[in-house]
């Protein structure tokens, strides 16, 4: 069995799905170890499943149960564990508010990360390691302000967590793992 860590995309703060009908959807699915981070729009659970096919059951099953057609992106533990570890703003990380974890839907080229990076103002600072792209803004909560200018050059396939559910989700995950 694999934990993965499942993102809906358009959810987030007072969450559209409900979370104890969530994971008992999920666990309807036959998903296993289900777990839901409250208000954030995110569950874990463990599968022996591929990726691919976690997110379509997960499509399935909340659009059918619970009329949700967004977006469903699922990512491992393992490489949610390494995005954290490349995180390029370590110094950051003792605000989590400010720091922010972007999934893009492939891998830029280096051309496009120096288009968005001259994007950047004030203090905001980017760097994009694989399909992850942090973002840190010091002077406050900027990444909705930023989404606009990182969608016309990069196409993000979920929108941005702060590094404290970046956190939560990992070590939520690892529990269900066990």
């Amino acid at each position: 069995m694999t934990a993965y860590i499942v993102l809906f995309r358009g959810v987030g703060g007072a969450t559209q799905l409900p979370i104890a009908r969530l994971r008992q959807v999920l666990e309807e699915a036959d998903f296993r170890n289900v777990a839901t981070y409250i208000n954030s729009g995110n569950a874990v659970l463990a599968s022996g499943l591929s990726e691919g096919e976690v997110a379509r059951g997960v499509a399935a099953a909340v659009k059918e149960k619970m009329n949700f057609e967004k977006s469903v992106l699922v990512r491992s533990h393992s490489e949610w564990v390494e995005s954290i570890q490349h995180n390029p703003f370590p110094e950051a990380v003792g605000e989590p508010t400010k720091l922010h974890l972007f999934t893009l839907d492939s891998e830029p080229e280096q051309r496009d990360i120096e288009a968005l990076q001259a994007k950047a103002t004030g203090t905001e600072r980017l760097a994009v390691r694989g399909r992850s792209l942090y973002l840190h803004t010091p002077d406050g909560m900027g990444r909705s302000l930023f989404v606009p200018k990182i969608e016309p050059t990069l196409k993000v396939a979920m929108t941005a967590r702060n590094w404290r559910t970046v956190l939560a989700l990992r070590d939520l995950a690892g529990a269900v793992a066990l």
